[in-house]
């Protein structure tokens, strides 16, 4: 075969049930043959995954909760929508480079696009959202390299058990 995958952790489980099932599962599969999870998307599932052994992650979250005016970060998700958010004049990530947070377009601002159902807030949030996941990734690699797991932890409390 050329790569495995694992299913079936991603419908309904738990996150201790994910866990689990990837810590037995991965470590089982060969190590010269890039191991899947299929639909497991948020970063602590993630992280315990790439601990594991898993390779590679496919997942609709972080552009299906773009579409619903949820913005990941590193301390958590943002609910755009919410009122809280109509006089925010901050991004949505000031340690982020995506075009959302790089141009400068603030929550409320964002929030504005959503409340009038303009099709910029769910394309912008989405830029966000997948940047998030891409320096995450990141991260995880260089904890890789370095053997610096706590470095992921420190940046991303979201990540942590």
């Amino acid at each position: 075969m050329p790569g495995y995958a694992i299913g079936g952790v991603a419908v309904g489980e738990g996150f201790e049930q994910l866990k689990k099932v990837v810590r037995h599962t991965a470590p089982q599969l060969p190590a010269d043959k890039p191991r899947y999870l299929m639909g497991v998307g948020y970063e602590r599932d993630i992280l315990v995954a790439v601990q594991a052994g898993v390779d590679m992650f496919d997942c609709v979250l972080p552009t299906r909760n773009a579409r619903n005016a949820n913005a990941f970060t590193p301390t958590g998700q943002m609910r755009l929508r919410n009122a809280g958010f109509a006089r925010d004049g901050s991004v949505i990530d000031p340690a982020c480079d995506c075009a959302a947070c790089g141009g400068g377009f603030s929550r409320s601002y964002l929030r504005h696009l959503f409340m009038a159902k303009e099709m910029l807030g769910p394309i912008l949030v989405s830029l966000h959202n997948l940047r998030h996941f891409q320096r995450f990734l990141l991260d995880i690699r260089r904890a890789i390299a370095d053997n610096g797991w706590s470095l992921v932890t420190e940046r991303w409390p979201v990540a942590s058990e």
